[in-house]
């Protein structure tokens, strides 16, 4: 049986965990161990109690997220924490979580796989954030409309556009998540149509301001696909099985 540490080191260097900067409260790699095997993955986007017990009740025991369990900063181990590290605990279940170094990742990221996801080639990266290009960006020749549709459909979920720039998109940038407050530096990128999760009010006018379509398909929804791509990517590596656990948020 596969062990915890071979995963953890293994995806650790994959993910360039040691590597990337990240914001403190994100404490990538490991966050909570078990006894030491695993014999099931699970992917999740947050850890939450739902998918602690979803996972529990699947015999997962190595469960990845993207948003750990100390995004709230340091807390004490009381209410939902404690109960939280309670199902972990009595069920030897092992937390991994990768926020940023999932995010840029070329293969398994999410800026990555939804590229792929929505057809756009030859993407490059750009928007720096701690030392990282965040973002990806591409040139295209795809509608607007074309583009939502497509949207809609990878993330099976509904999106909201502010439909201020070309009907034909001719450079796309994704950012996924919640970089809608980053549209000023998008614009300065010289892209047309931002993809992004969330955005706050004011990004909207910003968006009409400088005639681009900002286009918002949820944080949670185009989040999704670095973890089961993780996942995928670590079951065919050591053959162990993974399913997803889908807890969405509604943001």
């Amino acid at each position: 049986m596969t062990t915890l540490s071979e995963i953890v080191d293994y995806t650790n260097d994959y993910l360039r965990v040691e590597e990337i900067e990240d914001w403190p409260n994100a404490l990538n790699g490991l966050q909570i161990e078990n006894s030491g095997k695993v014999s099931k993955i699970g992917a999740a986007v947050d850890v939450s109690t739902r998918a602690l017990t979803a996972a529990a009740q699947k015999n997962i025991d190595l469960l990845i997220v993207h948003h750990g369990l100390f995004w709230p900063g340091l807390q004490t181990v009381t209410g939902s924490l404690r109960r939280q590290l309670k199902i972990a605990f009595e069920n030897d279940l092992a937390l991994y979580s990768a926020h940023l170094p999932l995010d840029v990742h070329p293969k398994v990221g999410n800026n990555a796989q939804l590229a792929a996801a929505l057809g756009l080639k030859s993407t490059k990266r750009f928007l720096k954030e701690k030392g990282e290009s965040v973002g990806l960006k591409a040139k295209t020749s795809m509608s607007r409309d074309v583009l939502i549709r497509k949207l809609k459909t990878v993330l099976r979920s509904p999106v909201k556009s502010f439909n201020f720039g070309p009907k034909q998109s001719r450079r796309i940038g994704i950012v996924t998540g919640a970089a809608g407050s980053e549209i000023y530096r998008i614009a300065e990128a010289n892209v047309d149509t931002f993809i992004t999760g969330e955005a706050p009010h004011w990004a909207a006018v910003a968006a009409e301001e400088l005639e681009m379509n900002l286009i918002l398909g949820g944080h949670y929804a185009t989040e999704t696909f670095g973890v089961k791509a993780l996942a995928a990517h670590l079951s065919q590596k050591f053959l162990i099985p993974w399913e997803f656990l889908s807890c969405p948020t509604g943001l």
